[in-house]
Protein backbone atom coordinates (compact mmCIF):
# COMPACT_ATOMS: atom_id res chain seq x y z
CA UNK A 1 0.00 0.00 0.00
CA UNK A 2 1.27 3.66 -0.84
CA UNK A 3 1.96 5.73 1.94
CA UNK A 4 0.47 8.73 0.20
CA UNK A 5 -2.56 9.42 0.17
CA UNK A 6 -2.53 10.06 -3.85
CA UNK A 7 0.49 9.61 -5.37
CA UNK A 8 -0.70 12.13 -8.46
CA UNK A 9 0.06 14.79 -5.57
CA UNK A 10 3.96 15.64 -5.79
CA UNK A 11 3.43 18.72 -3.17
CA UNK A 12 3.54 17.93 0.84
CA UNK A 13 2.99 20.48 3.15
CA UNK A 14 6.00 20.19 6.05
CA UNK A 15 4.17 22.02 9.23
CA UNK A 16 7.60 22.50 11.43
CA UNK A 17 6.36 26.35 10.72
CA UNK A 18 2.90 25.54 12.39
CA UNK A 19 5.00 24.68 15.68
CA UNK A 20 6.49 28.68 15.40
CA UNK A 21 9.90 27.46 14.22
CA UNK A 22 12.26 30.60 14.14
CA UNK A 23 9.35 32.86 14.91
CA UNK A 24 5.69 32.75 16.18
CA UNK A 25 2.24 32.65 13.89
CA UNK A 26 -0.97 32.95 15.62
CA UNK A 27 -3.86 30.12 15.32
CA UNK A 28 -5.33 31.73 12.73
CA UNK A 29 -2.61 32.06 10.34
CA UNK A 30 -1.50 28.84 11.00
CA UNK A 31 -5.07 26.80 10.02
CA UNK A 32 -5.27 29.32 6.81
CA UNK A 33 -1.64 28.31 5.67
CA UNK A 34 -3.18 24.20 5.88
CA UNK A 35 -6.29 25.55 4.26
CA UNK A 36 -4.56 27.16 1.50
CA UNK A 37 -2.48 23.80 0.95
CA UNK A 38 -5.67 22.05 0.86
CA UNK A 39 -7.08 24.49 -1.35
CA UNK A 40 -3.57 23.32 -3.57
CA UNK A 41 -4.35 20.25 -3.82
CA UNK A 42 -2.04 19.41 -1.31
CA UNK A 43 -2.71 16.14 1.03
CA UNK A 44 0.51 15.10 2.80
CA UNK A 45 1.15 17.09 5.42
CA UNK A 46 4.64 16.06 7.95
CA UNK A 47 4.52 16.88 11.55
CA UNK A 48 6.57 15.88 14.90
CA UNK A 49 6.36 16.73 18.38
CA UNK A 50 9.46 18.52 18.30
CA UNK A 51 8.00 20.80 16.18
CA UNK A 52 7.09 23.50 18.92
CA UNK A 53 7.15 21.07 21.41
CA UNK A 54 3.28 19.45 20.18
CA UNK A 55 1.79 22.87 18.42
CA UNK A 56 2.34 22.16 15.40
CA UNK A 57 0.82 18.36 15.99
CA UNK A 58 -2.22 20.07 17.67
CA UNK A 59 -2.63 23.05 15.20
CA UNK A 60 -2.76 20.54 12.14
CA UNK A 61 -5.35 18.10 13.46
CA UNK A 62 -7.35 21.26 14.22
CA UNK A 63 -7.02 22.28 10.58
CA UNK A 64 -7.77 19.06 9.28
CA UNK A 65 -10.81 18.13 11.51
CA UNK A 66 -13.31 18.55 9.08
CA UNK A 67 -11.51 17.35 5.89
CA UNK A 68 -12.29 13.60 4.64
CA UNK A 69 -10.51 11.67 6.64
CA UNK A 70 -9.73 9.41 3.66
CA UNK A 71 -8.32 11.92 1.36
CA UNK A 72 -5.29 13.23 3.65
CA UNK A 73 -1.82 11.68 4.63
CA UNK A 74 -0.92 12.76 8.43
CA UNK A 75 2.92 11.74 8.84
CA UNK A 76 4.51 12.39 11.67
CA UNK A 77 7.52 11.29 14.36
CA UNK A 78 8.79 8.92 17.35
CA UNK A 79 11.95 8.84 19.04
CA UNK A 80 11.87 12.44 21.02
CA UNK A 81 9.24 11.98 24.12
CA UNK A 82 7.89 15.29 25.47
CA UNK A 83 8.36 15.46 29.21
CA UNK A 84 6.14 18.25 31.27
CA UNK A 85 9.44 20.67 33.17
CA UNK A 86 8.08 21.23 36.41
CA UNK A 87 10.80 23.55 36.73
CA UNK A 88 9.71 25.97 33.88
CA UNK A 89 9.37 29.20 35.21
CA UNK A 90 8.89 31.17 31.66
CA UNK A 91 11.59 30.57 29.91
CA UNK A 92 11.35 29.96 25.55
CA UNK A 93 12.42 27.10 23.79
CA UNK A 94 16.10 26.83 22.81
CA UNK A 95 16.14 24.10 19.88
CA UNK A 96 14.35 27.09 17.04
CA UNK A 97 10.51 27.78 18.20
CA UNK A 98 9.11 30.15 19.51
CA UNK A 99 7.37 28.56 22.10
CA UNK A 100 7.28 28.59 26.27
CA UNK A 101 9.74 25.76 27.02
CA UNK A 102 6.91 24.30 29.24
CA UNK A 103 8.08 20.59 28.51
CA UNK A 104 11.30 18.55 27.41
CA UNK A 105 12.06 16.04 25.02
CA UNK A 106 13.92 13.67 25.93
CA UNK A 107 15.77 10.52 23.61
CA UNK A 108 13.28 7.58 23.60
CA UNK A 109 13.02 4.85 20.92
CA UNK A 110 12.15 1.83 23.59
CA UNK A 111 9.33 0.33 22.53
CA UNK A 112 7.17 2.10 25.98
CA UNK A 113 8.78 5.31 24.61
CA UNK A 114 7.94 4.93 20.89
CA UNK A 115 4.48 3.41 21.99
CA UNK A 116 3.91 6.33 24.61
CA UNK A 117 5.20 8.76 21.96
CA UNK A 118 2.92 7.94 18.98
CA UNK A 119 -0.23 7.74 21.36
CA UNK A 120 0.41 11.81 22.74
CA UNK A 121 0.86 12.63 18.89
CA UNK A 122 -2.82 10.81 18.09
CA UNK A 123 -3.99 12.73 21.37
CA UNK A 124 -2.75 16.26 19.60
CA UNK A 125 -3.39 15.24 16.72
CA UNK A 126 -7.34 14.22 17.39
CA UNK A 127 -6.71 10.95 15.28
CA UNK A 128 -7.25 7.33 16.37
CA UNK A 129 -4.78 6.79 13.54
CA UNK A 130 -1.78 8.33 11.33
CA UNK A 131 -0.73 7.39 7.85
CA UNK A 132 3.00 7.11 8.58
CA UNK A 133 5.41 7.30 11.31
CA UNK A 134 8.83 7.84 11.44
CA UNK A 135 11.59 7.42 13.48
CA UNK A 136 12.83 10.85 13.90
CA UNK A 137 16.71 11.82 13.86
CA UNK A 138 18.17 8.20 14.73
CA UNK A 139 21.98 9.25 13.63
CA UNK A 140 22.96 9.79 17.40
CA UNK A 141 20.63 6.20 18.85
CA UNK A 142 21.34 3.84 15.97
CA UNK A 143 21.43 0.99 17.60
CA UNK A 144 18.51 0.61 20.08
CA UNK A 145 16.31 2.79 17.13
CA UNK A 146 16.86 0.39 14.38
CA UNK A 147 16.99 -2.89 17.02
CA UNK A 148 14.44 -1.99 19.22
CA UNK A 149 12.58 1.45 18.14
CA UNK A 150 11.84 0.14 14.24
CA UNK A 151 10.09 -3.34 15.52
CA UNK A 152 8.35 -1.56 18.09
CA UNK A 153 6.95 0.74 15.02
CA UNK A 154 6.16 -2.46 13.14
CA UNK A 155 4.12 -3.76 15.87
CA UNK A 156 2.39 -0.47 16.18
CA UNK A 157 1.44 -0.71 12.37
CA UNK A 158 0.46 -4.51 13.22
CA UNK A 159 -2.45 -2.62 15.62
CA UNK A 160 -3.66 -0.17 12.90
CA UNK A 161 -2.26 2.51 14.88
CA UNK A 162 -0.14 3.58 11.81
CA UNK A 163 0.04 2.92 8.48
CA UNK A 164 3.37 3.44 6.53
CA UNK A 165 6.80 2.80 8.95
CA UNK A 166 10.20 4.23 8.56
CA UNK A 167 12.70 7.25 9.27
CA UNK A 168 13.47 10.48 9.11
CA UNK A 169 16.82 11.87 9.14
CA UNK A 170 19.08 14.45 7.28
CA UNK A 171 22.09 11.87 7.89
CA UNK A 172 21.64 10.01 4.18
CA UNK A 173 23.98 7.06 5.60
CA UNK A 174 21.55 6.66 8.26
CA UNK A 175 19.05 6.28 6.18
CA UNK A 176 20.44 3.58 3.97
CA UNK A 177 21.36 1.62 6.77
CA UNK A 178 17.32 2.00 7.94
CA UNK A 179 16.08 1.10 3.96
CA UNK A 180 19.20 -1.90 4.12
CA UNK A 181 18.53 -3.45 7.36
CA UNK A 182 15.08 -2.79 8.53
CA UNK A 183 12.58 -2.76 5.32
CA UNK A 184 10.75 0.17 5.82
CA UNK A 185 8.14 1.24 3.16
CA UNK A 186 9.11 5.29 3.22
CA UNK A 187 11.91 7.42 4.49
CA UNK A 188 11.58 11.18 5.02
CA UNK A 189 15.31 12.50 3.73
CA UNK A 190 15.57 16.00 4.98
CA UNK A 191 18.38 18.35 3.10
CA UNK A 192 20.40 15.93 1.28
CA UNK A 193 18.76 15.71 -2.21
CA UNK A 194 18.43 19.53 -3.31
CA UNK A 195 19.73 21.60 -6.33
CA UNK A 196 22.79 22.81 -3.65
CA UNK A 197 23.84 19.53 -3.16
CA UNK A 198 22.97 15.32 -3.26
CA UNK A 199 24.74 12.84 -1.07
CA UNK A 200 21.68 11.21 -0.85
CA UNK A 201 22.37 10.23 -4.63
CA UNK A 202 24.73 8.45 -3.84
CA UNK A 203 23.42 5.24 -1.87
CA UNK A 204 20.00 6.41 -0.42
CA UNK A 205 18.00 6.96 -3.21
CA UNK A 206 19.07 4.26 -5.32
CA UNK A 207 18.69 1.66 -2.09
CA UNK A 208 15.01 2.72 -1.87
CA UNK A 209 14.49 2.54 -5.48
CA UNK A 210 15.75 -1.40 -5.73
CA UNK A 211 13.51 -2.23 -2.46
CA UNK A 212 10.70 0.01 -3.08
CA UNK A 213 11.00 2.36 -0.40
CA UNK A 214 8.96 5.73 -0.89
CA UNK A 215 10.67 8.85 -0.57
CA UNK A 216 9.80 12.04 1.15
CA UNK A 217 11.89 14.93 0.06
CA UNK A 218 11.68 17.11 2.42
CA UNK A 219 14.47 20.55 3.49
CA UNK A 220 14.32 21.43 -0.34
CA UNK A 221 14.82 24.83 0.43
CA UNK A 222 18.27 23.73 2.44
CA UNK A 223 16.11 25.52 5.22
CA UNK A 224 15.58 28.46 4.03
CA UNK A 225 18.77 29.18 1.91
CA UNK A 226 16.66 28.59 -1.81
CA UNK A 227 13.57 29.56 -1.25
CA UNK A 228 14.49 33.06 -2.27
CA UNK A 229 15.66 34.19 -6.24
CA UNK A 230 18.51 35.99 -4.63
CA UNK A 231 19.87 34.00 -1.61
CA UNK A 232 21.84 36.35 1.01
CA UNK A 233 24.19 35.11 3.65
CA UNK A 234 21.52 36.27 6.42
CA UNK A 235 19.43 33.10 5.54
CA UNK A 236 19.65 30.15 7.32
CA UNK A 237 20.95 26.81 6.36
CA UNK A 238 20.77 23.32 8.38
CA UNK A 239 18.60 25.88 10.76
CA UNK A 240 21.47 28.00 11.60
CA UNK A 241 24.17 30.59 9.81
CA UNK A 242 25.33 29.46 6.29
CA UNK A 243 28.93 28.89 5.60
CA UNK A 244 29.92 31.52 2.54
CA UNK A 245 30.64 28.88 0.18
CA UNK A 246 27.44 27.44 0.21
CA UNK A 247 25.91 30.77 -0.09
CA UNK A 248 28.30 32.03 -3.22
CA UNK A 249 27.40 28.15 -4.73
CA UNK A 250 23.72 28.87 -3.96
CA UNK A 251 24.34 32.69 -5.86
CA UNK A 252 25.94 30.95 -9.04
CA UNK A 253 23.19 28.20 -9.14
CA UNK A 254 20.75 31.47 -8.83
CA UNK A 255 22.53 33.42 -11.85
CA UNK A 256 22.29 30.60 -13.87
CA UNK A 257 18.79 30.44 -13.43
CA UNK A 258 17.91 33.94 -14.23
CA UNK A 259 20.25 33.39 -17.52
CA UNK A 260 17.58 30.49 -17.90
CA UNK A 261 14.29 32.38 -17.38
CA UNK A 262 13.30 30.62 -14.08
CA UNK A 263 14.09 31.09 -10.50
CA UNK A 264 16.04 29.18 -7.90
CA UNK A 265 13.40 28.53 -5.69
CA UNK A 266 11.64 27.13 -8.94
CA UNK A 267 14.55 24.97 -9.57
CA UNK A 268 15.05 23.97 -6.17
CA UNK A 269 11.34 22.40 -5.96
CA UNK A 270 12.03 20.50 -9.81
CA UNK A 271 14.91 19.50 -8.92
CA UNK A 272 14.01 17.64 -5.69
CA UNK A 273 11.21 15.93 -7.22
CA UNK A 274 13.28 14.36 -10.40
CA UNK A 275 14.71 11.64 -8.77
CA UNK A 276 12.23 8.39 -9.32
CA UNK A 277 12.37 7.22 -6.11
CA UNK A 278 11.13 10.41 -4.72
CA UNK A 279 7.47 9.85 -4.43
CA UNK A 280 6.45 13.26 -2.93
CA UNK A 281 8.26 17.18 -1.82
CA UNK A 282 7.84 18.48 1.34
CA UNK A 283 7.78 21.92 1.68
CA UNK A 284 7.31 23.93 4.91
CA UNK A 285 5.48 27.44 4.75
CA UNK A 286 4.44 29.61 7.66
CA UNK A 287 1.70 31.63 5.52
CA UNK A 288 -1.00 31.32 3.05
CA UNK A 289 1.18 33.31 0.23
CA UNK A 290 3.76 31.21 1.08
CA UNK A 291 1.80 27.61 0.51
CA UNK A 292 0.33 29.37 -3.09
CA UNK A 293 3.54 30.21 -4.29
CA UNK A 294 5.08 27.10 -3.78
CA UNK A 295 2.24 25.44 -5.70
CA UNK A 296 2.41 27.42 -8.30
CA UNK A 297 6.32 27.28 -8.73
CA UNK A 298 5.49 23.29 -8.67
CA UNK A 299 3.43 23.71 -11.57
CA UNK A 300 5.99 25.59 -13.49
CA UNK A 301 8.88 23.22 -14.08
CA UNK A 302 12.51 25.64 -15.37
CA UNK A 303 13.12 24.74 -19.29
CA UNK A 304 15.40 21.74 -19.56
CA UNK A 305 18.22 23.68 -20.58
CA UNK A 306 18.86 24.46 -17.20
CA UNK A 307 20.08 21.16 -16.30
CA UNK A 308 23.10 21.07 -19.01
CA UNK A 309 23.71 24.73 -17.91
CA UNK A 310 24.31 24.09 -14.15
CA UNK A 311 26.32 20.88 -15.40
CA UNK A 312 28.97 22.50 -17.44
CA UNK A 313 29.42 24.94 -14.84
CA UNK A 314 30.11 22.55 -12.46
CA UNK A 315 27.29 23.41 -9.92
CA UNK A 316 25.06 20.67 -10.09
Amino acid sequence: MSAVADPAVRLGLGCAQLGNLYHEIDDERAHATVDAAWDAGVRIFDTAPHYGLGLSERRLGEALRERPREQYTVSTKVGRLLVGDPSWSGGMDTEGFAVPATHRRVWDFSRDGIRRCLEASLARLGLDRVDVALLHDPEEHQEVALRTGFPALAQLREEGLVGAIGAGSKDAAVLTRVVQECRPDVVLVAGRFTVLEQPAQEALLPACAAAGVEVLNAGVFNSGLLAVAEPSADLPYEYGAAPADLVAKARAIAAVCERHGTTLPAAALAFAAGDPAVTAVVVGADSPEQVRRNAALATAPPPASLWPALREAGLL
